[in-house]
């Protein structure tokens, strides 16, 4: 891809909390810019980013969807995507390959639990964003008390680049702070034009104030800018369009449009700030990759001449047949080549290439770097392995997808003997196509247990095994899934010494085991020089140890083991240190005092003034830690983190104390001590 063309693609995605309004903005972005002849509503079950069943009987998001659209004579590649705290990994692996986002708020909600977890994902991945302030048009909504959320609960620089204009109670359009005019949508054209007015005499001071400090922060950034901004002149709208993609671009400031997608107001000024203001593929720093054979870190940069660098971020089974997305990072790539996929050192080939509008497909015969595309053929690849060219050139490998782990279950079976045939197969689809579901059958009582996110989770996957893989299941009362780590510091010594079948095994190792930080997850280091084969064994009997403990049968987390010494004689084999770190390391846990976990959520709920009581009192009897309660108009907003165990039917009740006016959303926080 030409350097020419490569700066007129965006690789972008919607991100928000649930009900924010995403699908609603991407349903607009595609009628405005030509791809779709006819706007689909959310609560109607027709919009076009949400195809499956699921998404168009419950009106929310769940998988997330590709599109590609043109605006100005620019690419720009849309991916829409889920909410629901359940449905964390699709926005993780969406932001995974995008270069820049636009994070949706809602106006009357404001800064959300989950609008919380999509922003650290974006700084997580260092992306640039710009933000929409929708439902404007709504009772309530507060512009100002957004930015002040975005700020203090965001921790960012929000730095707003428009206002909205009310006339009376009445949201009419908005004025843009940058070129000093008004902007009214013609609702008789569905928002398809707009006129450009000058800005009222009534707002005339508050758009002053709001431009001086959008110039006030630009000028921080650029010498220009500070220069003509201190002589008293007004900088050309040009020099502070450049200036504000610069402080975009370098993550320093979240740039703020605003207006009610519901109402067909605000979406061509958006799209004119996508292409504006976020990054082109050659414009974010290099993607690192890892040279397998020497460790060596080495940047990936975006040319179309350069060696092949795909990275596949979803899996997904479309009638029976495997689709791969990917994003290309470097390279070319034609239908029917040989690829090699490093991560699992195998070869593939593309049998078909596709650019993906939600669920329809166009056929491709190449895609170059900055693409993203589904392609056919892939019978290996899984989320978050990394393709090149061949197996002889350097095998490198992109850092994988950060996945969570399941925190609630059910117990599932089939139905008939015909049933049984298809739910080993399902099984294996599923989990394919979703990396934070787990199907597993559980040694000591023969069960198949669905482990996910949460009750949503669970109930779209049932859903998805009766109506997309044709298994028929009974289902059990969902659980809540614990886990278990170690109280203090011990140590211990285990010797294996024993036949099995024809063959002597022995093993003897010291170790130690100590509590880690929460939410740091297990490390293993061996303090001993041993062969690569054996320090394998070694950490492999480590991992096994820490998948039940001895005690609760729960899987051990967060603890650092370390291998202090490893006895080697003629009788040692590889299978007996395994063995030998397996035992050692359960009787230090043992030793160090097992304690219980449980999943932790951040919850908020919104209830009316009046009802505020109840609900606090109820998320106390939940043994709920009630961090704050932070007022939002008429409505009280609670933050509290509550056991997960203690949330199941919680809608309901929240329902019934507040008249049904009431509302909640839930993050997984993390295990803490029962």
């Amino acid at each position: 891809m030409s350097s020419k063309r490569l700066a007129r693609v965006r690789n972008m995605g919607f991100v928000a909390h649930i009900d924010a309004g995403k699908t609603t903005v991407t349903e607009r972005v595609l009628y405005y810019t030509g791809k779709i002849h006819r706007m689909g509503e959310v609560h109607d079950g027709q919009a076009t980013m949400d195809w499956m069943p699921q998404e168009q009987e419950r009106g929310i998001t769940i998988t997330s969807a590709v599109s590609t659209c043109s605006w100005n004579d620019h690419e720009i590649h849309i991916i829409d995507t889920p909410g629901h705290v359940d449905f964390t990994i699709e926005v993780e692996r969406s932001l995974r390959v995008l270069d820049g986002a636009v994070v949706i708020l809602c106006a009357v909600g404001g800064v959300q639990a989950q609008t919380e977890t999509v922003w650290q994902q974006c700084r997580r991945y260092g992306i640039p964003a710009v933000a929409f302030i929708n439902k404007l048009d709504r009772m309530g909504a507060d512009f100002d008390s957004v930015i002040k959320q975005m700020n203090d609960r965001l921790e960012v620089r929000a730095l707003p680049v428009q206002l909205p204009y009310y006339d009376g109670d009445v949201f009419k359009g908005v004025v843009d702070l940058v070129g000093k005019r008004l902007l009214v949508w013609d609702d008789d054209l569905l928002g398809a034009s707009f006129t450009v007015l000058p800005i009222p005499e009534d707002a005339l001071s508050r758009v002053l104030d709001a431009r001086e400090h959008l110039l006030e922060t630009l000028a921080d950034f650029d010498d220009g800018l500070m220069e003509t901004y201190l002589s008293g002149a007004d900088p050309d709208e040009k020099k502070i369009r450049e200036v504000l993609r610069k402080v975009t671009l370098g993550n320093h400031a979240v740039p703020v449009f605003c207006g009610s997608a519901l109402k067909n107001k605000g979406i061509q000024p958006l799209l004119d700030a996508i292409i504006d203001c976020l990054p082109a593929p050659d414009e974010v720093r290099p993607i690192m990759a890892h040279d397998k054979d020497t460790g060596e870190e080495v940047p990936v940069q975006i040319a179309s001449d350069g060696p092949l660098v795909g990275y596949v971020f979803k899996v997904y089974l479309d009638e029976g047949r495997r689709m791969v997305y990917l994003r290309l990072y470097s390279g070319t790539l034609n239908v029917g080549r040989d690829v090699y996929n490093t991560t699992r050192d195998v070869k593939e080939k593309i049998a078909r290439l596709f650019e993906m509008h939600s669920h329809n497909k166009q056929r491709i015969e190449k895609a170059v770097a900055g693409d993203i595309v589904a392609a056919v053929g892939l019978k290996d690849s899984m989320t978050g392995d990394t393709l090149t060219g061949s197996a002889e050139g350097r095998h490198l490998v992109l850092e994988p997808i950060m996945v969570l782990k399941p925190v609630i279950s059910v117990a599932i079976e089939p139905k008939s003997s015909e049933s049984a045939s298809k739910l080993e197969q399902a099984m294996h689809k599923i989990m394919e196509e979703d990396p934070t579901i787990k199907v597993d059958e559980d040694p000591d009582t023969g069960q198949v247990i669905l482990a996910g996110m949460g009750e949503l989770h669970l109930e779209i996957a049932v859903d998805r095994f009766k109506t997309a893989f044709g298994v028929d299941i009974n289902v059990g009362k969902p659980q809540v899934l614990y886990c278990s780590t170690v109280d203090q510091p011990a140590l211990a010594e285990k010797v294996f010494d024993k036949k099995i079948g024809e063959t002597e095994h022995s093993g003897h190792v010291f170790l130690s085991v100590k509590p880690a930080k929460r939410g740091a997850g297990n490390s293993f280091s061996i303090n001993h020089d041993l062969p690569s084969d054996l320090a394998g064994h070694v950490r492999s009997g480590l991992e096994e140890a820490c998948l039940a403990d001895p005690v609760y049968g729960y899987e051990i987390i967060d603890v650092d083991v370390t291998v202090d010494r490893v006895v080697l004689d003629d009788r040692t084999t590889s299978q007996g240190l395994k063995i030998a770190s397996q035992m050692a390391l359960q009787e230090a846990a043992v030793k160090a005092g097992l304690v219980q976990l449980e999943p932790i959520m951040d919850l908020d709920a919104l209830s009316p003034e009046e009802y505020i009581g109840d609900v606090v009192g109820d998320l106390s009897s939940r043994r709920a830690s009630i961090e704050g309660v932070e007022i939002k108009g008429k409505y009280h907003q609670v933050k509290a983190y509550v056991p997960l165990s203690k949330t199941f039917g919680y809608s309901t009740v929240l329902r019934s104390l507040t008249r049904g006016r009431g509302s909640f959303s839930m993050r997984f926080h993390g295990f803490d001590k029962m």
